[in-house]
């Protein structure tokens, strides 16, 4: 049993004193290992299952080999008093090693208290702030993510799909329950960014297709309509004409801005949930009113409104003037700190970066992508082989590239949208449930725009309850703050202690 208090120990005695020859990657092959964590003062024993599942045709084809981590809590009488919570992040392209050693699961990459890098390689401790005390958690890498692969290889962008990617991410869920013998337990999903969208298309396809109905969904730095990042960019000549993002990312430059220091000292003397009121009803009102008139707008009025966009995001009445009042997201992190030669992160604005040129609009890297990639990768990769015993000569897919394009055959010409969806899924189901996490220096998913999402979903007002939001000081990631990775555990305990059957509370 590998104490996971103890983490270095248990890495060295992991050591083997011999190669191991891995396994196939397109059979179905597990590893087990037993081991502990403490979270809230409570020592937990828990059962770690580290492989692959081959997801196949009816008839025996086999069309993937999907890898995932399991952690199911040791000691329970009946698994069915268990929630049971599969997670993914998104990208597309994503692992599920962020919501997996971030967040969620019971080893997590050691970071400065803010979140802030410390030098690679990545080192995990035992995460006191899991959510493995009340509930059995699957963290499901996607084909082409990790170690998961199409069988044949060749055939991998068939899963490069919106469609597809349900299909399979549906049918390993299915097939997971059936063999561990799970279908009595409450189910949830637990997405990150387009892991949001791949929950929303989820569970409305296995309503559909095998009446699978989840008791929740937890959706994390949310994106569900395409609608709200689609800034006008020449290469998606669709976007022209959709104001949209200006409004509801404004809000998110006004809290960069005031993070880094760049307001005037009035605003910046609010608290930040203050400031915010402030700017997102500017937004939504005479922001929003300016920016449909267009050139119907007086020379005087748009004098007006630059200024008062400069005033909040910290940028300079010109620049503003000069960018037609519409600021896109990433030539916003290029200019916020281009007089000390700095960008800004998207996935997360605190952070900051350097490029080789201050000129132009474009970021070389996103900052604060790189400031977490490096450990997260080394801390993964040592993991699996040292803790949880799994040998692969794969290289495990961390961020890949591979499943690009991507397939949104099913929105051509139109906006990927998976609101609707959510809205028939939640009034087929009314018990289901939505948590919705949201950081405030979130560049990629800002909660403005979430907001937005969430009042346009045409919920039956019976059905209002059934979602809460919640707001973390920290971007998309937002776990990578310890405090907020502490409160995000009590909000998501108490979510899914919600969510959960009294029934099943009470036999647990």
């Amino acid at each position: 049993m590998a104490d996971n208090d103890s983490a270095d120990k248990a890495n060295d005695d992991a050591k083997p004193d011999e190669p191991v020859e891995p396994p196939p990657h397109h059979e179905d092959t597990f590893s087990e290992t037993t081991q502990t964590v403490t979270i809230g003062g409570e020592l937990i024993e828990y059962t770690a299952r580290a492989g692959h599942l081959v997801v196949k045709e009816e008839e025996g084809k086999k069309l993937a080999s999907v890898f995932s981590v399991s952690y199911i809590r040791n000691g329970v009488d009946d698994p069915k008093s268990r929630p049971v919570v599969f997670s993914f992040n998104g990208g597309p392209g994503s692992s599920s090693v962020w919501l997996h050693l971030g967040a969620l699961g019971p080893r997590r990459v050691l970071l400065q208290p803010e979140g802030q890098p410390l030098p690679p390689p990545g080192r995990l401790v035992g995460n006191e702030h899991s959510i493995l005390d009340v509930a059995d958690l699957v963290f499901i890498d996607p084909v082409s993510t990790g170690f998961s692969r199409a069988i044949p290889e060749e055939e991998a962008k068939n899963f490069h799909h919106f469609t597809k990617d349900l299909e399979s991410v549906g049918e390993f869920i299915r097939l997971w329950l059936a063999r561990n013998d799970r279908w009595g337990s409450p189910k949830f999903l637990a997405g990150e960014s387009y892991g949001t969208t791949r929950s929303a298309g989820l569970a409305g396809h296995l309503l559909k297709r095998h009446g699978l109905y989840f008791n929740g969904l937890i959706l994390i730095s949310s994106i569900l309509n395409f609608q709200t990042a689609g800034f006008d960019r020449s290469t998606w000549t669709f976007n022209r004409g959709n104001d949209l993002p200006y409004v509801v990312f404004l809000p998110t430059y006004a809290a960069t801005a005031w993070f880094h220091r760049r307001l005037p000292d009035d605003l910046q003397a609010l608290p930040l949930r203050e400031l915010l009121d402030e700017v997102e009803a500017f937004a939504s009102g005479d922001y929003l009113l300016a920016l449909m008139e267009g050139s119907r707008m007086s020379d005087e009025r748009r004098t007006e409104v630059a200024q008062l966009v400069a005033r909040y995001t910290g940028l300079s009445e010109q620049y503003v003037l000069h960018s037609d009042l519409r600021i896109e997201i990433l030539r916003f992190c290029k200019e916020l700190l281009r007089d000390q030669q700095r960008t800004v992160g998207r996935i997360d604005s605190r952070y900051t970066g350097i490029d080789r040129l201050n000129t132009g609009h474009a970021v070389e890297n996103d900052p604060s992508i790189d400031a977490t990639m490096g450990v997260y990768t080394s801390a993964l990769n040592d993991y699996l082989r040292r803790e949880l015993d799994f040998p692969s000569d794969l290289p495990y897919e961390i961020l890949t590239e591979r499943v690009h394009p991507w397939d949104y055959e099913d929105f051509k010409n139109s906006y990927v949208d998976v609101s609707e969806t959510l809205r028939e899924t939640m009034s087929r189901n009314p018990f289901m449930k939505v948590y919705v996490g949201n950081g405030y220096f979130d560049l990629a998913t800002p909660h403005f725009a979430t907001e937005y999402t969430f009042a346009h979903l045409g919920l039956d007002p019976e059905l209002f309850d059934n979602v809460t939001m919640h707001y973390y000081s920290a971007g998309h990631m937002m776990y990578v703050h310890l405090d907020e990775l502490a409160q995000m555990k009590i909000d998501i305990g108490a979510f899914i202690a919600d969510a959960t059957p009294r029934a099943a509370t009470a036999e647990a």
